[in-house]
């Protein structure tokens, strides 16, 4: 039954968080990617994984592709490491580990109080995301995506409305009325545009019809709003820089289709920055 698997990865992550805490962050972060290089090909996602990089990079070679998986699940160990100890990046502990680039842009957005869309995808901790954004000034809120696991959600929806965003707001019908709510009251939002979406138009992704969100686009054709893509870059396997970008405005006689297109180009552009420390487990083609 799934309920008992969910219970032994539950009692699994709790023993490894515990492990974490022992070993302070540096140790645990090393640890982490161990544990990620050695039990992530094991999942049944590999196959999937192989097949997404292969479709958007076919180019690259069988051991590039081999190669970035590696590093991939690496990085993703770390991740799940680095939640142990989210709430020092959230309270300056660790804060000289995150490096801004275009803090600036930020400060403006504040002193604007004009609500934005800020988009990205599950590069490195794209957790410290959001949390920079909200530590900025900023009202916001942030679309999230529970986990199947109905133990481990618990406890990742604690961890993220205390340190992460205050304001989580479901995927979902239900979340779009709050989604809509929120940027009414001049609240920001923070979203995810990589992941396969059940309700979407089928646009080009990496030279493939994908189904893509179009919440963004919808938002700007409503409100006018800006649209600022974020990235997030892991540097020296526990340091992090944060690339702000230049508000893009767009016009809103734009199509839906135009505006989701575009946005699917820039998150292309972030993912071949680096394709390692992208999540590529997120079926986009399906």
């Amino acid at each position: 039954m799934k309920i008992i698997k969910y219970f032994i990865e539950f009692i699994f992550i709790i023993i490894l968080f515990i492990v974490f805490k022992i070993l302070g962050y540096k140790l645990a972060s090393n640890f982490g990617s161990l544990i990620g290089g050695l039990l992530g090909p094991l999942f049944r996602s590999r196959k999937n994984i192989l097949s997404n990089i292969k479709r958007a990079l076919p180019d690259i070679g069988e051991k590039n592709q081999k190669l970035i998986i590696k590093r991939m699940w690496k990085n993703y160990g770390r991740i799940l490491s680095e939640y142990v100890f989210i709430k020092n990046f959230r309270n300056s502990k660790l804060e000289k580990l995150l490096t801004i680039e275009g803090q600036e842009i930020l400060n403006e957005l504040k002193n604007s109080k004009e609500p934005t869309v800020f988009i990205s995808g599950h590069f490195n901790n794209f957790e410290l995301m959001a949390m920079q954004i909200e530590k900025s000034g900023i009202n916001l809120a942030a679309i999230y995506r529970p986990l199947n696991n109905v133990f481990l959600n618990k406890i990742m929806e604690r961890i993220r409305k205390k340190y992460i965003c205050m304001n989580q707001i479901k995927k979902g019908r239900s979340g779009t009325r709050e989604l809509l709510e929120y940027f009414k009251k001049n609240y920001s939002i923070a979203l995810m545009i990589d992941q396969r979406v059940s309700e979407g138009i089928r646009l080009n992704f990496f030279g493939q019809s994908a189904l893509t969100t179009t919440i963004p686009a919808q938002l700007v054709k409503k409100f006018g709003c800006k649209i600022v893509p974020i990235y997030i870059e892991r540097i020296n396997d526990i340091n992090f820089k944060m690339i702000i970008n230049k508000p893009i405005h767009f016009n809103k006689e734009s199509s839906i289709e135009e505006i989701s297109l575009d946005l699917n180009k820039w998150l292309e552009k972030m993912i071949l920055l680096n394709p390692s420390q992208w999540i590529w487990s997120h079926d986009r083609w399906k």
